[in-house]
């Protein structure tokens, strides 16, 4: 009777460690698990900021952090659209969103917070309710453009004829960009558009549509590129036509990103003028996902370059 008691005994201490061990593994397991994020982005071949941006995405949200990420890339709306809900469906457990464009945005974020899946915003605003996501990591983009058309205004041409070439049309940065210079030219007599075109962030289509200009005959004083890409494709048609350009020159030239490349353009006097986008995102939002949103709405620090004051230290410290 004795060993049988014994052995019951022994049984159910064996039976009770185990549970034991399987209830710390399992809060191990727990404590391990990985953060299921969908990011939602541009196209990383868009641009040289856009390759910044998703580098730093994908340098940030690894499993050695903590997570596990799926990315997802379009410059169309509604494919980011189908890509926030195949993530859904898959029950990530943040989704990361920069917008192709601003609207349309309502419903698949009703669905992911009905799913409980939180939402962060990066790069670029949307127009949708701020209860449907935790928080927002942009850059001001019609700042940008202001300090943009302020600088061009300083500059005191007696009259400005401007080739203006748009990013993808309804994107934030294309909105806040276009907004500014828009806003200038019907506000003040001797600022005209001589053509208003989107090339798409691409240095080829800017090309075509300076290319185009020159063909026609129509004089011209200003390329004003909404980002860096599209300057550069610019120039290249004004190089071609043997169009002088930069300080002192017959046409000034404006871009957007502050790519490195971009800049050293600016130290060589080719350019005139380069306005910031930073796009190094990724650490406010793990910030946000790991120790909660502390604001709404955070600004990325921004600023603009001048050809004939910026230095070395400036291409090499903010140069992208």
């Amino acid at each position: 009777m004795k060993k049988l008691v014994s052995i019951l005994l022994t049984a159910a201490f064996v039976a009770t460690m185990a549970i034991g061990m399987c209830a710390c593994s399992k809060s191990e397991d727990d404590g391990d698990k990985l953060i299921k994020v969908g990011i939602i982005n541009n196209d990383p071949n868009e641009s040289g900021y856009r390759t910044a941006n998703d580098n730093d995405m994908k340098a940030t949200f690894t499993k050695e952090n903590g997570y596990d990420a799926s990315f997802a890339y379009s410059l169309k709306n509604e494919e980011q659209i189908a890509a926030a809900q195949k993530f859904i469906q898959d029950e990530v457990d943040y989704l990361l969103i920069s917008a192709a464009g601003t609207s349309g945005w309502d419903s698949v974020l009703k669905d992911a917070k009905d799913a409980g899946i939180k939402v962060i915003l990066f790069d670029r605003t949307i127009d949708a309710d701020e209860s449907l996501y935790e928080a927002s990591i942009v850059s001001d983009m019609a700042k940008e453009g202001e300090t943009a058309v302020d600088w061009l205004a300083s500059q005191n041409l007696s009259e400005y004829n401007v080739i203006h070439i748009q990013g993808v049309m309804g994107s934030s940065a294309q909105i806040g960009r276009s907004g500014a210079l828009d806003a200038k030219v019907a506000a003040e007599d001797n600022w005209n558009i001589v053509t208003q075109q989107t090339a798409e962030w691409n240095a080829e289509n800017a090309q075509q549509i300076v290319q185009a200009v020159i063909d026609s005959g129509e004089s011209f004083n200003v390329i004003y590129a909404e980002n860096d890409d599209m300057a550069k494709g610019a120039v290249q048609a004004l190089d071609k036509a043997n169009i002088s350009h930069g300080v002192g020159k017959d046409v000034i030239v404006i871009g957007f990103d502050c790519n490195k490349w971009a800049l050293e353009e600016l130290l060589a006097g080719n350019w005139n003028y380069d306005g910031q986008c930073n796009p190094f995102q990724a650490s406010y939002i793990d910030d946000i996902i790991k120790n909660g949103a502390k604001q709404k709405v955070v600004i990325m620090e921004e600023k603009g370059f001048d050809a004939t004051t910026i230095t070395q230290d400036d291409v090499d410290k903010y140069g992208i």
